[in-house]
């Protein structure tokens, strides 16, 4: 399928768009690294932001935890490494908090 050909207007418009939402997924991982959203009010939160981050990215801006740690405390909670926050299921979330919270 091939893809539309957008006017240098539109381009610019979906450009901005990206730009922005990149900004906003940058300032609540920020959020999450300072400690002023836990893994848990991100995993509540139902906008697009935080659903198309991806579960190792997230894990990561946690403190003292980097791509092993991540990767070991995905592993633990029967999460594939392509998953995004958007597309856990409820036993994932639960197992995901409890294996931060016990590490």
């Amino acid at each position: 399928m091939a893809l539309p050909t957008l006017t240098p207007e539109q381009r610019q418009a979906a450009l901005a768009k990206a730009a922005e939402t990149r900004t906003a997924r940058a300032k609540l991982l920020a959020d999450v690294r300072s400690g002023e959203i836990s893994l848990k009010e991100l995993l509540d939160r139902d906008d697009d932001i935080a659903k198309r981050i991806k579960v190792s990215q997230a894990l990561r801006a946690l403190p003292g935890v980097g791509s092993v740690k991540a990767a070991q405390l995905m592993k633990r909670a029967d999460v594939d490494e392509a998953r995004r926050l958007g597309g856990l299921g409820a036993q994932q979330r639960r197992k995901l908090i409890e294996a931060v919270t016990s590490k």
